[in-house]
């Protein structure tokens, strides 16, 4: 009867162990966790880009009369009656680069700077200027080359080029295919380069505070990393180390077997 009721005693710890990893598995593993509304400040609701150096924008001229536009467009001839091409989600062949001062040349309208505006207010710019010379103007306006870049502990690493520039952060783990079960989701790393400055930002992925970071949405050329919890760096160290043991033993006994032989 003692031996049964300890055997009992043993199964009962070991279901509440059970529970409390379990418990706090969940709370390290599951996102956005807590039901309270967030109020998203101004700055992410109606967050839009603004244009930088080193930004390869494309930028395509309709009018009313589109044979009146076609000066505007340096495209070759059979592409200048429609807008950039994107092919998986990467824009391809055209566009201007921003310089280092923050303009760009552009065709009949000179050096036009862009530098700290948005794509929208970059495109009524551009419109503006054109009504000199066209009725109706119609400014199609996208960041070629925005990117980001994932590293660490994801299932598909990478730098991911994004057509569409409103790129949230969970949006960009998605494309790197979700972090791996062994990922810490409550210590994510954001670098940021603005101004020759460069910022770090650590974020937590189980509170739903990230809707008000601010890198909630993503600018070009983030980097977004992801470390691996303590039982994968432990295991990547005990791995490494087996294989230097292993190879060691393997040297070892081919040096034995030669000199017996």
């Amino acid at each position: 009867m003692k031996n049964q009721t300890s055997l009992y005693v043993l199964l009962l710890l070991a279901l509440i162990s059970l529970g409390i990893q379990s418990c706090v598995s969940r709370q390290k593993m599951v996102y956005f966790q807590h039901d309270e509304k967030v109020t998203l400040p101004d700055s992410n609701r109606f967050y839009s880009p603004k244009l930088r150096p080193d930004d390869l924008v494309g930028i395509f001229i309709t009018a009313s009369d589109p044979a009146t536009a076609m000066p505007f467009n340096p495209f070759p001839e059979g592409v200048n009656s429609q807008p950039p091409n994107y092919a998986n989600g990467v824009a391809v062949k055209y566009g201007y680069l921003i310089d280092a001062e923050g303009n760009i040349e552009f065709p009949v309208l000179g050096k036009l700077q862009l530098e700290g505006l948005t794509r929208a207010e970059a495109s009524n710019l551009i419109k503006d200027k054109l009504k000199a010379y066209l009725q109706e103007p119609i400014v199609t306006m996208r960041i070629l080359n925005f990117k980001v870049t994932i590293l660490g502990d994801v299932r598909n690493p990478g730098t991911f080029n994004v057509p569409n520039e409103r790129l949230t952060l969970p949006e960009a783990l998605g494309l790197a295919g979700d972090l791996n079960m062994t990922g810490l989701r409550n210590n994510l790393l954001v670098i940021r380069e603005q101004g020759g400055v460069r910022k770090s930002y650590r974020i937590d992925l189980t509170s739903n505070e990230i809707f008000t970071s601010p890198v909630y949405f993503l600018q070009q050329n983030d980097v977004i990393y992801v470390e691996p919890n303590q039982a994968q760096r432990n295991a990547s160290v005990i791995n490494n180390r087996a294989g230097i043991w292993i190879s060691l033993a393997s040297l070892i006994v081919t040096t034995i077997i030669l000199i017996v032989k």
